[in-house]
């Protein structure tokens, strides 16, 4: 029925929000614990089967983090006799984005990005300095380029149970 891609910045509360959307019974994965995305050499190509961590300086400017379009796709043929969620952030998003039936981009501040970083408990990724700044560039971005792109833009540093019924609603919407 309806595929959609929730997205956001580092820190957004993608994987949290895939985890309320599982306890009330949608299909919902998160593109980095469930296997979509995987490290990759920008110099080459190459996927990285171990990265480094936390990464040395430098790092984040040669290797990315990149969706696999066909899990994605191999997601979408699956997908097509329910709604289901992928959240998560890749830079070739772009790739990937005519899969989707909608997009929905999660939104907080740079403050609440700090917070989340310093405190969160799921991922390490953003406590290390390199990190940080990198997400506190990506912040503003990420906003932009998806409100170019027609998503949802939904404010997440609200409630928890107020984030998701809004990712609920974007989608009932269409």
């Amino acid at each position: 029925m309806t595929l959609v891609w929730v997205t956001g910045n580092s820190g957004t509360g993608k994987s949290t929000v895939c985890g309320v959307l599982r306890e009330r019974g949608f299909v919902a994965l998160d593109a980095d614990e469930d296997g979509f995305c995987r490290w990759f050499d920008r110099a080459d190509g190459e996927a990285v089967t171990d990265p480094p961590y936390p990464v040395p300086a430098g790092w984040l400017d040669r290797y990315g983090w990149e969706i696999v379009r066909e899990w994605a796709e191999a997601l979408a043929t699956d997908s097509r006799s329910r709604v289901a969620f992928l959240c998560g952030s890749a830079e070739n998003e772009a790739d990937i984005l005519d899969l989707f039936d909608a997009v929905v981009c999660l939104a907080i501040d740079d403050e609440t990005l700090r917070h989340r970083l310093a405190t969160r408990t799921t991922n390490p990724f953003g406590r290390h300095p390199e990190e940080l700044a990198a997400a506190l560039r990506w912040n503003p971005l990420t906003r932009t380029i998806y409100e170019r792109h027609g998503a949802t833009i939904i404010d997440a540093s609200r409630p928890l149970a107020e984030v998701v019924d809004s990712v609920i609603a974007a989608v009932q919407e269409r």
